[in-house]
């Protein structure tokens, strides 16, 4: 067994990496840019290297850095994460020139498989199913548009060395093909160095479901049973959960028995993934396709961990020392549920753009990386930030995978619900609302699933969640005791107005446009004619409060306002005024603030570059035209014009680095 080893990556990843390597007794080593060098993971390690500046093409990208920091502390082996130089037949190669163990599949593997127009051709030539389309090179966007055509739409244009959703685009028709075309390829040279794009049917109502591989050198291949990762945004994993709701023992073992196959086909060993794509529309489950294969950990492999009970860190380090697999494929068992939802620097309130910035306040419902897979009581965080840290422009936007598990689907998500509740983020915006918004919505807890869940189900934005009426009335009750112990806090500070007066106990508490009447009494709390049976504590200045109602808790982020409070629980963002009863029917008399009128102004939404500007001042242009298109954290967005009119206008010019808010161009 290796006595140390190197981790190639940063973040959350790396502390997963570390926490594995800690227990099975092996010394660890990070290597860190200007951007991590007070990271988490930096911290964690035995030993930490230096090397480079923030960009990743400048430090986690450059191989010869990586091999130096292993020849100066002596690591015998290098773990590579996911994303980075983790699929790079290079580094491999490099690796094992200078007698480095790559803990990793062998390189023929990650060039078989990491190429996706040659892995398609090989899956195809292995007997196994794959989706419509053509594997070739394409010349130009006219040529795109002739493959489009005749292969029919809707089609789906890919970066050949694409991955975590980069380099992808959906066209319904000719226009879209246009449009994405050199957006796709783009991204594919941005991100991976390669912008070759090959193009594919896109299945109707499909379903990612993917199968986790685990091999050994001695030629032993298991599938380790499959993850359901249909709920994306942008192509980009939001939601995944093991075993699939979708998936019968059956159809497990037919898809598990395929990827086994093409495994062997090019000598797999290590930890890997098949991804297929599932049509929901056949009742029968045999319409599988292979999409591709992944030659590394995956993200969200903690789902599978936890249901198998197999630490997957720890059998990918076996097997890169060379030991044989421990167990057989009759081994495999599914134990439970497990839910991963993973929680974003984005704001879903505004479209999802990007949030980068600090984490002024930064709390986890447990603590990262306490406990087994599992973690406690049912509940893991994986996460590489800390309080005060700061979520960089330079790499992803996650900041924490939240991972729970329980005996059945249903208290795996009501955990996930419970646990997001208690995830305080503060600076910088989070789609924790989202996915918990997701974890309650009756298609999620049905199995309904297919990539197309957050489009159809939140086709005009995300506006919170939707709020049971037992809620907002708990929440008015929770106002009203916050109010009352406010009140009685300004009364005992010396010379405050009121000092001798007892806190009011009766307060009209407006929830989403809704009054209701509150008083308090010493044994319970009225909401209008209702009782509410509720125990709580607070002290003024508490960020998180923890209701007892009826033999359930209900956790609330809370935060002062000028005539109430922010009160943020099950999704959803609550605006809440409280007054007192004898000061609410003055409000009527307040003169209401219009905001002023933006809609002339094409504002950027999100700290980004600007690559692309695609009208002058003097043009006339249509709504939903393209204006310009800038981009963050590696993803291109285009923004379109929102009425017909002309530009009077332009403030920016291409290669700018915007900041959000920034005015882009003016119309008359």
């Amino acid at each position: 067994m290796f006595k140390k080893i190197l981790i190639a990556n940063r973040g959350e990843i790396a502390c997963r990496v570390i926490k594995t390597a800690r227990r099975m007794g092996i010394a660890t080593v990070a290597v860190y840019s200007d951007a991590d060098a007070r990271a988490p993971f930096v911290q964690m390690a035995d030993e930490a290297v230096h090397i480079g500046p923030s960009p990743a093409s400048e430090s986690y990208l450059v191989a010869d850095k990586i091999i130096a920091a292993c020849k100066a502390t002596g690591a015998e082996a290098v773990h590579p994460g996911y994303g980075f130089l983790s699929e790079r037949t290079s580094f491999a190669e490099a690796l094992a020139k200078e007698n480095i163990a790559f803990i990793g599949p062998p390189v023929n593997a990650i060039a078989a498989m990491g190429d996706k127009i040659e892995s398609k051709k090989l899956a195809k030539e292995a007997g196994v199913n794959v989706v419509p389309g053509f594997v070739g090179e394409i010349d130009d966007t006219e040529h795109a548009v002739k493959i489009s055509n005749e292969i029919g739409y809707p089609v789906m244009m890919k970066a050949s060395a694409g991955g975590g959703g980069k380099g992808m685009r959906l066209a319904y028709d000719e226009k879209d093909v246009r449009e994405g075309f050199e957006s796709v390829k783009r991204e594919g040279l941005n991100s991976f160095g390669d912008d070759r794009v090959f193009i594919e049917k896109f299945i109707l109502n499909p379903r990612h479901i993917e199968i986790q591989i685990l091999g050994d050198q001695h030629g032993n291949v298991l599938y380790l049973n499959e993850r359901e990762c249909s709920i994306q945004r942008r192509h980009q994993k939001v939601v995944e959960e093991a075993p699939s709701p979708f998936v019968t023992e059956k159809m497990r073992k037919a898809m598990g028995e395929q990827c086994v196959a093409l495994s062997k086909a090019v000598g797999y060993y290590s930890a890997g993934t098949v991804e297929l794509i599932v049509s929901g529309a056949d009742p029968t489950g045999e319409s599988f396709y292979f999409l591709e294969m992944n030659t590394r950990l995956q993200v969200e492999h903690p789902v599978t961990e936890a249901i198998t009970g197999i630490d997957l860190v720890e059998q990918m380090i076996r097997v890169a020392a060379g030991e044989k697999l421990a167990m057989t494929q009759d081994d495999v068992k599914i134990d439970g549920w497990a839910i991963e939802n993973r929680v974003y620097a984005e704001d879903p309130y505004r479209g999802f753009l990007p949030s980068t910035g600090r984490l002024v306040r930064y709390r986890t419902p447990v603590p990262a990386w306490a406990g087994n897979a599992r973690g406690e009581d049912g509940v893991r965080v994986d996460a590489g930030v800390e309080e005060g840290g700061e979520v960089s422009i330079f790499y992803d936007p996650m900041i924490a995978k939240l991972v729970t598990w329980g005996e059945t689907r249903d208290e795996a998500a009501d955990k996930q619900i419970a646990a997001l509740d208690r995830f305080e983020i503060e600076g910088l915006g989070h789609n924790i609302d989202f996915v918990s918004a997701i974890m309650q919505h009756p298609r999620f807890r049905s199995g309904e699933l297919t990539t197309g869940f957050i489009a159809e189900e939140y086709p005009d934005g995300f506006h919170g969640a939707a709020t049971e009426a037992h809620i907002v009335r708990a929440l008015a009750a929770i106002a009203g005791f916050m109010a009352s112990a406010e009140a009685d806090r300004a009364r005992r500070t010396d010379g405050q107005l009121g000092d001798r007066l007892d806190p009011p106990a009766k307060w009209q508490v407006t929830v989403g446009g809704t009054e209701h009447k509150v008083k308090l009494g010493h044994k319970h709390i009225k909401v209008d004619d209702d009782k509410i049976d509720i125990a709580l504590e607070y002290t003024p200045g508490d960020r998180l409060v923890i209701a007892e109602i009826d033999d359930s808790e209900l956790a609330v982020k809370v935060a002062k306002t000028r005539t109430g409070w922010r009160m943020t629980t099950r999704g959803r963002i609550h605006d809440v005024r409280v007054l007192p009863w004898h000061v609410a029917p003055l409000t009527q008399h307040m003169i209401e603030k219009i905001p002023p009128d933006l809609s002339r102004f094409l504002i950027c939404p999100m700290p980004g570059l600007l690559v692309a500007l695609h009208v002058g001042a003097g043009d006339k242009v249509e709504a939903g035209q393209p204006l310009a298109t800038v981009e963050a954290m590696k993803m291109e967005n285009i923004l379109r014009a929102e009425k017909t009119g002309t530009v009077k206008a332009v403030n920016a010019a291409q290669g700018d680095s915007l900041a959000v808010d920034a005015v882009i161009l003016e119309m008359e």
